[in-house]
């Protein structure tokens, strides 16, 4: 297809182990801890450093960050949550989880980050929050967002699972909001294998996310150890969202690396932006001048009249020339659950619903070498080529 040799497969994300991070973990399976232990503790102090916060309570995955938060907000049937519908399904599913509504404001079309004008139209006497999402790993417009929340006595709470190691106006994801979510998907910047995280500056929300993240339950079993005591309690109905001192072992390597991953990430993009600039149909998002960019996807919309392909047909001929493309997001509210459950269709979003049907995210991971960036690149331009 491109002429570079034989066919291989890059798929659009992938995580990077080395051998510190095997390291890491061998350690621990070696220790009195596999959960509830020492590393837990560890990891959560080097994420909040990250963060720029006072704290940071480390859960399951991504989405049962976002559940703790709707959580800990005091989220309740009867409320509203306005949420974005670029994103996966669990930014708008925390808020369903607890039996509120969740109210789909519009994006910007240039990043596809939720646009604070249509938050603005979609707030009622109902609404209790506000979940941006830092879709790709961009930052949203916080400050337009945190007027708007606070002339409207809302919570604003970020959805930075694209976006740890990104800043906003020089200050780190993870501080731009009352609290933050973050992912450790293998696909992330920190891989743990499953994992995620909550960050704050508010004690008393962290304490609020750790009792959901234990049965809420006021102790765990390392605290009652080192107390000498079996007493526990159950105060409210959480869930089982802890994360093994195993995977916190491999968070802990693996946050050592995301300086190199962020600017390995931002040199790949920077290659990809010059050369699709002088690709006629093919648009990378455009990135705001006051954020970096945590590069967690590459999207790019096409033209298919100016490219002379349509993404479908991209997408397909990528797919056969070995290249792992994907499609970020399905516009949450056209799911069937949202449909059939809080009444949501076609046209309720109609920036999202065109940006879908253009998007296609193309390979990006720290570990793409030179040569696999311009395999992509060359892949690109050859689908182009053959329809023209």
């Amino acid at each position: 297809m491109t002429g570079q040799g034989e066919k291989r497969f890059i798929p659009y994300g992938r995580q990077s182990l080395d051998e510190d991070d095997i390291a890491a973990v061998v350690e621990v399976l070696r220790s009195d801890w596999l959960t509830t232990g020492p590393k837990v503790h560890e990891f959560e102090q080097a994420l909040a450093e990250t963060a720029g916060t006072a704290e940071a309570v480390v859960v399951s995955n991504g989405t049962a960050a976002l559940h703790a938060i709707a959580y800990a907000m005091g989220i309740q049937p009867g409320d509203e949550v306005i949420v974005t519908p670029i994103t996966f399904a669990s930014s708008a599913n925390c808020v369903a989880f607890l039996g509120a509504s969740p109210v789909f404001a519009d994006v910007d079309p240039a990043t596809l980050c939720i646009d604070p004008s249509a938050v603005e139209r979609r707030i009622t006497d109902r609404t209790k929050a506000i979940i941006a999402v830092d879709y790709a790993g961009q930052p949203c417009d916080y400050d337009a967002l945190q007027k708007i929340a606070d002339d409207h006595g809302l919570i604003l709470i970020d959805d930075g699972c694209h976006a740890i190691g990104g800043t906003y106006k020089q200050r780190p994801v993870g501080s731009l909001a009352k609290a933050t979510a973050f992912s450790f998907h293998p696909v992330k910047h920190v891989a743990t294998g499953e994992g995620g995280a909550v960050a704050t500056d508010d004690a008393d929300f962290a304490a609020r996310v750790r009792l959901f993240r234990n049965h809420g339950i006021t102790t765990d079993f390392r605290q009652r150890e080192a107390s000498g005591s079996w007493f526990y309690e159950m105060v409210d109905l959480g869930f089982n969202y802890r994360l093994t001192d195993i995977q916190c072992a491999l968070g802990v390597s693996q946050l050592k690396k995301l300086p190199w991953s962020i600017r390995r990430r931002q040199e790949i993009a920077a290659v990809y932006r010059q050369a699709f600039s002088e690709i006629e149909g093919i648009t990378p998002l455009a990135v705001r001048p006051d954020v970096s960019h945590a590069y967690h996807l590459f999207v790019v919309q096409v033209d298919a009249e100016r490219a002379g392909i349509g993404r479908p047909d991209l997408f397909n001929a990528l797919r056969a020339g070995g290249i792992g493309v994907n499609v970020h997001y399905i516009p949450v509210h056209l799911h069937p659950f949202y449909r059939n459950t809080y009444g949501t269709k076609p046209g309720d979003c109609p920036v999202a619903e065109a940006a879908y049907e253009r998007i296609i995210s193309l390979p990006m991971y720290p570990a793409m070498t030179d040569d696999d960036v311009q395999y992509v690149i060359a892949a690109v331009r050859d689908a182009l080529v053959s329809r023209g």
